[in-house]
């Protein structure tokens, strides 16, 4: 309704049409959809927020020139009306925009910790090289003697998933993204190739189960393995927003790839008098124990912050945390010459 302030108001007629037509789509069954998910061990990354999921119904209306609703028979078919994701709308604006100039993305992120906020300078570069620093002279430092970490194969795979998701293939996007680190759960296979492949992938970590103490764990199935493709899917998609948020492509696909999630919820926010949205990730698909919470701008979808929020009674209880992000497109030689 901001957008039609110079609207004349609906008539009672169309609020009745509109409220029915809304009171039958509440009541009609929503197909449950299971998507997959991911971990072999559970992160420990997560986001800060303030709110919980958003249930948002449109209703939408049609005026005439004159500004009158045209009433319509009585006995009408029902219009369907799609509802879609903010952040489905969030990615389309982001991709629209496009990406700043620039060879690579800063990420400057404030872990609060309990004896004082500490900073951690990255560059990711376009072409797949890493630079880090606790200091803005350091990271400059690190970047002019050319002190790259080794490419990772990991950040590409994200990364890449991400463009996919943006380009229009989700569903190819969320497989690459689910098995960007390997498919130790069988994602996409017969169930002897996946006890295969879970087989494999614990003889690699059978001996620091054994110094634990501990037992190598059985394949997962049910809902536990539903929970475990969910935490890769959600671990992996908030990792490629994490070291490439500056690039709208990767960012747009990120929104895209949350928004099939049914176990994260949409709620909405303000930081520092800004619009944010707030990503819920149920404890169920962070172990059991945490609730992470990441803080989106709702202009342009760059992080704000992430939380780790501790399930109170959990199994195994965790110790909260907060990351603040700050991100930007930068030039590498910037950097290097301490422009940053």
């Amino acid at each position: 309704m901001k957008t039609m302030r110079e609207v004349p108001s609906p008539s009672s007629e169309a609020y009745d049409r509109a409220r029915t037509a809304l009171h039958t789509a509440m009541a009609e069954p929503v197909n449950t959809v299971v998507r997959p998910k991911r971990w072999t061990s559970w992160t420990k990354v997560g986001v800060a927020a303030v709110g919980a999921a958003a249930v948002a119904a449109a209703v939408v209306m049609g005026t005439t020139g004159g500004g009158s609703v045209p009433a319509g028979p009585s006995d009408a078919a029902p219009q369907e009306v799609v509802v879609e994701s903010p952040l489905v709308k969030l990615a389309s604006a982001v991709k629209a925009a496009g990406t700043l100039p620039g060879d690579s993305s800063l990420i400057i992120n404030t872990k609060l910790l309990p004896d004082g906020p500490k900073q951690y300078y990255t560059v990711y570069t376009d072409k797949g090289q890493v630079f880090t620093g606790d200091s803005a002279q350091n990271l400059a430092a690190t970047v002019a003697k050319g002190a790259a970490e080794p490419a990772s194969p990991f950040n590409a795979k994200v990364t890449a998933a991400a463009r996919l998701a943006a380009n229009g293939d989700v569903e190819k996007a969320k497989f690459d993204m689910i098995t960007a680190a390997g498919n130790p759960l069988g994602l996409g296979l017969s169930p002897a190739e996946a006890d295969k492949a879970w087989a494999q992938a614990m003889a690699e970590v059978e001996e620091k189960f054994r110094k634990a103490g501990q037992k190598v764990p059985d394949r997962p199935t049910g809902k536990d393995l539903e929970n475990r493709i969910n935490n890769h899917l959600f671990s992996n998609t908030t990792h490629a927003l994490y070291i490439a948020a500056s690039d709208a492509e990767v960012r747009a696909g990120v929104l895209k790839l949350l928004a099939t999630m049914k176990d994260v919820t949409i709620g909405k926010t303000d930081v520092d008098g800004q619009a944010a949205l707030t990503l819920t990730a149920a404890p169920a698909i962070q172990g059991g124990n945490t609730t992470y919470v990441l803080t989106v701008n709702a202009d342009n979808g760059l992080p704000i912050r992430s939380e780790g929020i501790p399930v109170k009674d959990a199994a195994e209880p965790s110790k909260p945390w907060v990351v603040n992000y700050k991100t930007a497109r930068v030039n590498l030689a910037d950097v290097a010459a301490g422009k940053i």
